[in-house]
């Protein structure tokens, strides 16, 4: 039986449109839907094989295992008093892994020849840069679907070699992070990793990124650790969102309530809904009730300004705003108003009249709702969240 195999490259009418973007990156690349179905395949076929023998600190794009379950365990190994934490970045890591070592592991217990030629050829595919067929030297071409269970093989020495000192760890596909008792054991911890990382897997360290650090330094998957200031509880951390996550939230509420934008009311609803829910269900062990509730009425605020917005014209300003409940002689000086749109949105002019029962009718859901709705269900902590709130 033949196995064909197609090159990944990028389709032809993106190729222009993202050159720029391929001078930067040189091993971003395309998989073909032919080759997304095989390697979907190979990995349901040898995922069983390694997945007995990966650690159960090791969190990643594995069967049952999820980032709740990783920040949890450090947080625990925080309580437990392992609060001098070496925190390693890995550099570019797709982009460094060795195919040969790679190869090597896989062999251990894939002995399908004909297995492991794909694998190779899917490695070794070639890219188009600037028009130009590039072979590919090291790195695993990411948003495959084999490419987190490579990622899982290549890491599982670390893993190794982390139990076999003894060492607290958690990691989640190439974040990892080990917690110690001491400055003085973490320097050494931090050394041997380090060490082992350049030697055996050839993987390089990003040394700005990389450190020891105290918990109230640290972030792990976009939460940071704040104390709890509860009497009795030294020692304790509580989780909260990191400055980065809360940035990235807030831009895309902000593409999506961006007035320019051609989109309906209900359709606009319908994005903030989806993308509320997604954002709530992975950050809801952290401390978000005060940042949620102030970020509810700046998203209300923004709907009410797309929604003045489409009125346009004045006389449909005063039409709507009197269908709203308002006597003809205040629509018609509100609807006059030389006040500019955000202005309007945060006065009584809208506040009072596209109220929070009135856009709960047309489907919007604040996220703060939803977060309370789900936290007591959805979050288990390993520990007793405190009752004040540190936000």
């Amino acid at each position: 039986m033949q196995h064909h195999q197609r090159k990944l490259s990028a389709p032809t009418h993106l190729r222009g449109k993202h050159s720029q973007e391929q001078r930067q990156d040189p091993l971003a690349c395309i998989p073909t839907v032919a080759d997304r179905w095989l390697q979907q395949s190979v990995a349901q076929v040898i995922t069983p094989l390694f997945e007995f023998e990966f650690t159960e600190h090791s969190y990643g794009f594995r069967p049952n295992k999820n980032a709740h379950q990783c920040i949890q365990q450090a947080q625990q190994y925080i309580h437990q008093g392992y609060q001098h934490i070496v925190d390693i970045d890995l550099k570019s890591f797709f982009d460094e892994v060795d195919h040969c070592l790679l190869l090597q592991l896989l062999y251990r217990k894939v002995k399908c020849r004909t297995t492991l030629r794909l694998i190779r050829k899917w490695l070794r595919a070639p890219i188009v840069i600037n028009g130009k067929l590039t072979k590919r030297r090291k790195g695993i071409p990411q948003g495959s679907p084999l490419s987190p269970l490579l990622s899982n093989i290549m890491l599982h020495e670390l893993d190794m070699r982390l139990e076999k000192e003894g060492l607290r760890y958690v990691r989640y596909a190439d974040d990892f992070s080990i917690y110690t008792k001491s400055k003085s054991i973490a320097k050494k911890t931090g050394n041997v990793v380090y060490l082992f990382l350049r030697n055996k897997l050839k993987l390089p360290i990003n040394r700005e990124k990389s450190g020891i650090h105290k918990p109230v330094q640290f972030e792990i998957l976009g939460h940071k650790l704040v104390p709890t200031y509860e009497k009795g509880t030294r020692g304790k951390y509580q989780l909260v969102v990191s400055d980065k996550s809360w940035k990235n939230l807030k831009q895309n509420l902000k593409i999506i309530t961006r007035k320019t934008t051609p989109s309906s009311i209900a359709e606009r609803i319908a994005k903030l809904k989806e993308v509320g829910r997604g954002w709530v269900n992975y950050f809801r062990m952290a401390s978000i009730h005060g940042k949620l509730k102030d970020l509810d009425s700046w998203v209300r605020n923004r709907l009410r300004y797309c929604i003045w917005h489409d009125w346009k014209k004045l006389e449909r300003k005063r039409k709507n705003l009197m269908r709203l409940g308002i006597d003809y002689g205040h629509a018609y000086a509100w609807s006059r108003t030389r006040m500019g749109g955000w202005a309007v949105a945060q006065s009584p002019i809208l506040i009072t009249t596209i109220t929070l029962e009135r856009l709960r009718k047309r489907g919007y859901e604040p996220m703060l709702d939803y977060y309370l709705k789900v936290s007591p269900q959805l979050n288990e902590p390993l520990y007793t969240r405190p009752v004040r709130t540190v936000v």
